[in-house]
C-alpha cells in the first residue's frame, strides 16, 4: 500500500513513514494511492465480530507491509482495552429509524481516543523498532489535544506539545490538557483561535529545517493513520443495522471535515452508506461551500460546542482532491487561493462532492433546544455538538434509510452548555472524579512562530 499527497509533489510513502510524516513534504495531505475494496460478503462476515476484529479487518489492507498481523492486532487490542465500554462504540435508539453511534467511552470521553489510542500504539512500535525519538506537535479545538497527551504521556521516545485557542476550549477539555505531571507532554494556550493554532502547525511542517531539526510528527487529522481509525466505527454501527444488506445514512458533527471523510472512505470501501451529512455549527463554512460553491473564510465565533469553531478545515482538502480527478496542481492552486480568503469550486467538482455529501446546519439556539429536547424526549443527555448533529439529522432524515448520528464526545466534558439546556449538570465519570482539584500546567504563547518554534526547540518549558 503506497501513500500519496494531494498536491503531488511529495516522495510516495509507505504506510509506517506516512504516518510518521503527518504532513507532506508539499504542504498536502497523504492518502491511500488506492482504496481497498471490501466485498458484501466481507462485509456481512462482520456480524457478530468483536470491535477489535472488526478494526484489524478493515484496516488491515491499508497497513501493508509495515506491520505483521499478530502485531498488528496486539496493537489494536492495546488500544481499546481502557474503553469504558464492552463494544467500544455502542449504537442508541433515539426515535424510530435514527440512531446515536456513542464514540465518549474512551480515556478523553471524546471521539478521538478511537484513533489516537491506536496511534500512540502505531508510533510506539515503528519507533521503538526504528531506535528514533520524535517531537509530535498538535493543534486542537479541545478534544485532540487532550487525547494525544493521554495517548503518549510518559513515552520516552515522544516529546507531546499541543497548541491550544486560549480561552476557547471548556474547562474540562483545558484540565484534561493542563493537568498530566509527564514531563514529555506540554500544554500551550495561543493567543488567537483554532485556526491560528492550525496555521501555525503548518507553517512549522513547512519550514523544513525546523521539522528536520526537531524530528517533527504530527496527530492531527492532517494524519492520514487518524481518519483510517475512524473508519472502523462506520462499518461496526452499519453492520449492526443490516449492512451490507440493508443500506444506512450517517450524520456527522464536524469541523475539521476528518471524521465525516472517514465516512467516505468507508463507503468508497464498499459500504452501503447511503447518504452522508456534514453538520456545521454557527461557524458554517462545509455548508456554506456544499450549498454555494463557495469556499469563504469568516471570523470564527465561539460557540457553546467550541471543537466546531473552525474556518480552515484541513481535511476538506482531501475530498477536494478526489472531486478534482486526484488533480494535484489544481488543488494546490485552490489552497493558494485560500491564503487569500477563499476559492470557487468548479461545477464538476461540486457535483461529485454534492453526490457523496449533504450539509445542514445548527444555531446556538437550536444546539440548545436540542440538548433540552433530546434530554425530555429522547432519554439522551447530549453533548452541543451532538446536539448539532442530531438537530440536523432531524432535518435530513428519511423514513426509509436508518440514520445513525455520532455522538462526538461525552456531556461531561460541556457541562455549562447542558446545565444551561436541561438543569443537569452532567458528572464526570468516576476514573477523573477529581480532575477540577487538579494542579495545572500551561504556558500561554502569542502568536508567532518564531516564538513557537524557539520554545519547541529548546524545551523552555514551565
Amino acid at each position: 500500500m503506497r501513500y500519496i499527497s494531494t498536491r503531488g509533489q511529495a516522495p510516495i510513502l509507505s504506510f509506517e513513514d506516512a504516518m510518521l510524516s503527518g504532513l507532506a513534504r508539499d504542504g498536502g495531505l497523504y492518502v491511500p494511492e488506492t482504496i481497498p475494496q471490501m466485498t458484501a460478503a466481507d462485509i456481512r462476515a462482520l456480524q457478530g465480530q468483536s470491535y477489535e476484529e472488526t478494526a484489524f479487518r478493515v484496516m488491515r489492507p491499508f497497513v501493508g507491509e509495515s506491520l505483521t498481523d499478530d502485531v498488528f492486532a496486539d496493537l489494536i487490542a492495546k488500544a481499546y482495552s481502557g474503553f469504558g465500554h464492552v463494544a467500544r462504540a455502542p449504537l442508541v435508539q433515539l426515535a424510530p429509524n435514527h440512531f446515536l453511534l456513542e464514540l465518549f467511552h474512551g480515556p478523553t470521553l471524546a471521539f478521538k481516543d478511537f484513533a489516537m489510542q491506536l496511534i500512540g500504539q502505531l508510533f510506539q512500535e515503528a519507533l521503538d523498532r526504528r531506535g528514533e525519538r520524535v517531537t509530535i506537535v498538535g493543534a486542537t479545538s479541545g478534544d485532540t489535544g487532550s487525547a494525544a497527551i493521554e495517548a503518549f504521556r510518559g513515552l520516552e521516545a515522544v516529546n507531546v506539545v499541543i497548541l491550544f485557542p486560549d480561552g476557547r476550549v471548556s474547562e474540562v477539555q483545558r484540565r484534561q490538557m493542563t493537568t498530566p505531571v509527564e514531563n514529555n507532554v506540554h500544554a500551550l494556550a495561543l493567543d488567537g483561535d483554532f485556526d491560528d493554532c492550525q496555521a501555525r502547525l503548518k507553517d512549522m511542517f513547512n519550514d523544513f529545517a525546523f521539522r528536520d531539526s526537531v524530528r517533527l510528527a504530527g496527530v492531527n487529522s492532517i494524519n492520514w493513520a487518524r481518519v483510517l481509525a475512524q473508519v472502523v466505527y462506520y462499518f461496526s454501527s452499519a453492520v449492526s443495522l443490516g449492512a451490507p444488506d440493508r443500506k444506512v445514512s450517517f450524520t456527522v458533527p464536524t469541523g475539521n471535515f476528518g471524521d465525516v471523510f472517514a465516512g467516505y472512505i468507508a463507503k468508497r470501501m464498499g459500504l452501503p452508506i447511503d447518504r452522508l451529512v456534514v453538520a456545521t455549527n454557527h461557524n458554517d463554512i462545509l455548508h456554506r461551500c456544499l450549498s454555494t460553491g463557495r469556499y469563504d473564510t469568516n471570523n470564527v465565533s465561539p460557540t457553546i460546542s467550541p471543537s466546531m469553531d473552525i474556518q480552515v478545515s484541513s481535511n476538506f482538502e482531501r475530498a477536494l482532491f478526489d472531486a478534482y480527478g486526484r488533480d494535484g496542481p489544481a488543488v494546490s492552486r485552490l489552497m493558494n487561493e485560500l491564503a487569500n480568503g477563499g476559492f470557487a469550486v468548479s461545477q464538476d467538482a461540486l457535483q461529485a462532492l454534492r453526490g457523496d455529501f449533504d450539509s445542514g446546519r445548527a444555531g446556538e439556539d437550536e444546539t440548545r433546544a436540542m440538548i433540552t429536547h433530546a434530554n425530555t424526549k429522547m432519554g439522551e443527555l447530549l453533548c452541543p455538538h451532538s446536539a448539532v448533529g442530531v438537530h440536523v439529522a432531524t432535518m435530513q432524515q428519511d423514513a426509509e434509510t436508518p440514520m445513525i448520528t455520532l455522538a462526538t464526545a461525552h456531556p461531561a466534558k460541556f457541562p455549562a452548555a447542558v446545565k444551561s439546556a436541561t438543569g443537569i449538570h452532567p458528572p464526570l465519570p468516576q476514573r477523573m472524579s477529581d480532575l477540577y482539584e487538579r494542579s495545572e500546567r500551561v504556558t500561554k504563547v502569542p502568536n508567532d512562530l518564531a516564538t513557537l518554534q524557539a520554545l519547541i526547540k529548546e524545551h523552555q518549558f514551565k
